[in-house]
């Protein structure tokens, strides 16, 4: 059997796959010229597979994405292939649920304002009235500054895609003594804590009942735009859409109307449809938005997890095992 490599790996990561590998042989092509041949008898593949390395494929078998994300990576050929497709889902989940647990933090406690009050070394509670002082004699609860900052315990998360990253922000909001709602085309069994998991059918009254909307859905053609003006007409005026699921999902002139008109209060956004999004773009300059480039998945754990997701199923491939995370290509999840 043979695997073929492509782009190239690096020589410490290739002699790992050697190994993971044996008795099986590995091409580790240099170029995508130098791997059309060799994928000719390949029963395996790493990397990115395109229409004329899959035409030229005689015996292909298994194909190994290095991303988790696949609208970028499928075509029409490969949905029709029978080749099995796999991925890296679920290496990224923690660490993208942390980076959505920091968002709800910053609106629920106003830190976002607070931050850009600092270069202006400006002390005011966010919400109106008098500058708190220490051994204030009034009735701290009276503040108007209690009715603008909240308790997680008191809000309401909605989960958009109860996946491995949808089901990590779930066990976070949970965590939290959040009430947590959820909607998913395919799982129906809701994790522990989870109140409810609906189908999808049913996102509009998910959006209704919730405090912060979390966008954990892959771009696929049902999602694609799927949040349009109707979906934030949906929510609640009080809430805050976020994304850390892909761009396409979210329609860029909608969103920023409706933070304009007030439809919503607020939004944290990790991906946009349009990357890197313009400097002169209005959704920049909106104290109520917060925009993080494209690092949700960003952690020094992903590299080892990365080559322990190749070397695992390249390894149970060689063996004849049952591959892991095998995609449903046309979903393109």
């Amino acid at each position: 059997m043979k695997l073929v490599i492509h782009p190239p790996v690096d020589p410490a990561r290739l002699e790992k796959i050697h190994a993971a590998a044996a008795p099986m042989s590995v091409v580790n092509a240099a170029d995508a010229q130098s791997a059309l041949p060799e994928i000719a008898d390949a029963e395996a593949f790493f990397g990115k597979i395109t229409p004329p390395l899959l035409a030229a494929a005689k015996q292909l078998r298994w194909i190994q994405s290095p991303t988790a994300s696949l609208e970028h990576y499928v075509f029409p050929e490969l949905i029709e292939h029978p080749v099995v497709l796999s991925n890296m889902r679920g290496i990224y989940s923690d660490v993208i649920a942390d980076h959505v647990l920091g968002y709800i933090t910053c609106f629920a406690r106003n830190l976002h304002v607070y931050l850009r009050q600092m270069p202006e070394g400006k002390w005011q509670p966010f919400g109106g009235g008098p500058i708190l002082q220490p051994f204030a004699t009034g009735p701290a609860d009276d503040h108007p500054g209690n009715h603008s900052h909240r308790r997680l315990a008191d809000c309401s998360l909605g989960i958009v895609g109860l996946g491995h990253i949808g089901a990590e922000i779930a066990r976070r909001g949970v965590a939290c003594g959040m009430r947590v709602l959820a909607v998913d085309p395919r799982q129906t069994t809701a994790p522990p804590g989870v109140e409810s998991l609906w189908p999808t059918e049913r996102l509009d009254e998910l959006l209704g009942e919730s405090d912060f909307v979390v966008i954990a859905a892959p771009h696929t053609p049902a999602t694609e735009k799927l949040f349009r003006r109707p979906k934030f007409e949906a929510m609640r005026r009080s809430a805050v859409l976020i994304n850390i699921g892909r761009g396409a999902i979210v329609d860029l002139a909608d969103l920023t109307a409706a933070l304009e008109e007030g439809l919503i209060a607020g939004a944290a956004l990790d991906v946009c449809e349009i990357e890197p999004l313009p400097a002169d773009h209005k959704l920049w300059q909106m104290p109520n938005v917060i925009i993080t480039p494209h690092v949700a998945a960003f952690s020094e754990r992903i590299p080892e997890r990365h080559l322990e997701m190749t070397l695992e199923n390249i390894g149970r491939f060689a063996r004849g095992e049952p591959v892991l995370n095998v995609v449903d290509k046309a979903m393109w999840f």
